[in-house]
């Protein structure tokens, strides 16, 4: 069976021994601005979104040409120091926080747009580009991006590609992974690598496909084609209001069972919607259990059609209420509520953690009634927020850091959510990815076998395990560590699953 990867050589020296190795090392390959290891310089990149976990790395690098990024990874490799790669740092999952004996390695600095082909309908891009900015230089060819992240308007497409991100529009044009047909980058050794091709196939084996969403352990990426499609003639959005969950849920399986694939099919609980309201004043039904937002692009001709059949199917279903968009502000402004659901959380609570798991269309109603339960147990609130299409949950736990009880019940309260979604035939993530957030869970849902397979592609990249070590993948003795864990505190809420 593989075994984790060795811990780093550096691991044998001090911090302050190491920064005094690789900082010279580092500033002969980079102008002295490029280079930060002061404590005062190094904070600001100590967490990505997940704040509730904090690292500072020896030191951050902020290269601007690919010549540097091979020169800081083969110093550090040269070294055995690990290497964490960073883009705008709005993961979610923990997945920039920096090694506390490693180098960050920031590619803010790699924004530019290099190509756009409005015949091949492909963008090429370094990896710090922002997601939205794609869309923005297509648009003048009639084209656009399609995955739109919530955090589109910040996060980089280097940072989509590590996390295989998704978006409300992921159900119809599909998640990063689908819409990306080439990745150049390097190795932890600091060799050049390329992934996939601009042509339709690539020769060998698809590693594209392994390369993407591996949340940077197996290669730094820094430049990205991606694919363009056409901007619709139209579109409008179905906003529905339900008085039961269940109602609303049931509605979500009615639509996809009704052979319709709508552009968006988004689903939000009654303090989700109080939220943005509040915030945002997105016209949404405050009286609603749950609303859902169910979006037709295409002609005009089809989205009519397709808004009738959404229609019929939602009021079977027991919609108490159902609005369309009459034109584009208004079907902007109903998503502007969807897109703002984690920035007016953040107005409602001084900290959050957005959990991401996903579940059979199905069972949504089920677990958004087994997190109600949770609210109870824990002691905490929960505002909700589903890509219902493809069951792709985003619940969101209030709690103040601050209160070190508070958080510790928030990570249990997340846990339990993980874990009851693989209960119902789901995954512990979607695309926010596992980072240092989820390793607990991949230990409920993945045996020890398969953690060694995955291991395993890891070593075959990154065989000193220098590429964001520590994450995504739990090592068995962790893995046996939370099992005692749950055992000494009764917490087996699923006792079939655990597989330590």
């Amino acid at each position: 069976m593989t075994s984790a990867p060795a811990e780093p050589a550096a691991a044998s020296l001090s911090k302050s021994e190491l920064q005094a190795q690789i900082v010279p090392g580092l500033q002969a390959h980079l102008p002295p601005d490029a280079v930060l290891w002061t404590a005062e310089d190094t904070v600001p990149y100590e967490c990505d979104g997940l704040t509730a976990y904090r690292e500072r790395p020896l030191a951050v690098v902020l290269p601007e040409t690919e010549a540097q990024v091979q020169a800081v990874l083969k110093a550090c490799h040269a070294r055995g120091i690990p290497v964490v790669a960073r883009g705008a740092g709005t993961g979610l999952s923990g997945g920039a926080m920096p090694h506390a004996l490693g180098v960050t390695l920031s590619l803010a600095r790699f924004n530019r747009i290099l190509k756009i082909d409005p015949l091949a309908r492909t963008a090429t891009v370094q990896c710090g580009v922002r997601n939205l900015a794609i869309s923005e230089a297509a648009a003048p060819h009639g084209l656009y991006y399609a995955p739109d992240p919530s955090s589109q308007i910040a996060c980089t497409i280097g940072g989509n590609v590590a996390e295989n991100s998704g978006g409300v529009h992921c159900l119809k044009y599909g998640l990063t992974l689908h819409n990306v047909l080439r990745v150049r980058g390097f190795t932890a050794a600091g060799e050049p690598v390329e992934f996939g091709s601009e042509a339709l196939d690539a020769a060998g084996l698809d590693l594209l496909a392994v390369l993407v969403g591996s949340e940077g352990m197996l290669a730094v990426a820094t430049e990205v084609t991606v694919r363009l499609v056409p901007r619709p003639q139209l579109a409008r959005c179905i906003m529905a209001s339900f008085d039961d969950v269940r109602r609303a849920g049931d509605a979500v399986a009615a639509v996809i069972a009704a052979g319709i694939i709508p552009a968006g099919l988004e689903m939000m609980d009654k303090p989700m919607t109080a939220a943005v309201e509040d915030f945002v004043h997105a016209g949404y039904d405050l009286a609603a259990e749950a609303i859902l937002l169910c979006e037709s692009d295409g002609t005009p001709q089809e989205v009519q059609e397709e808004i009738g059949r959404m229609e019929a199917v939602l009021r079977a279903c027991g919609a108490t209420a159902i609005t369309v968009s009459a034109d584009e502000a208004e079907r902007l402004r109903f998503w502007s509520g969807r897109k703002n659901a984690f920035p007016a959380s953040g107005r409602i609570s001084p900290d959050y953690m957005c959990m991401d798991s996903t579940i059979p269309r199905a069972r949504l109603a089920d677990i958004l009634l087994a997190i109600q339960g949770m609210e109870k147990k824990y002691g905490l609130r929960c505002a909700n927020v589903f890509h219902a299409g493809d069951g792709n949950l985003h619940p969101l736990i209030l709690f103040d850091a601050n209160d070190p009880d508070q958080l510790r019940r928030c990570e249990l309260f997340g846990a339990d959510i993980l874990e009851t979604s693989v209960a119902m035939g789901g995954t512990v993530t979607g695309e926010h990815g596992v980072g240092v957030e989820k390793l607990n869970s991949m230990c409920v849902q993945f045996s020890p076998e398969e953690r060694a397979q995955m291991l395993g592609v890891k070593h075959a990249f990154d065989e000193r395990g220098l590429l964001n070590p520590g994450k995504v993948i739990p090592t068995l003795q962790r893995c046996a560590e939370y099992g005692k864990m749950l055992v000494r505190g009764g917490r087996l809420a699923h006792p079939e699953l655990p597989r330590f």
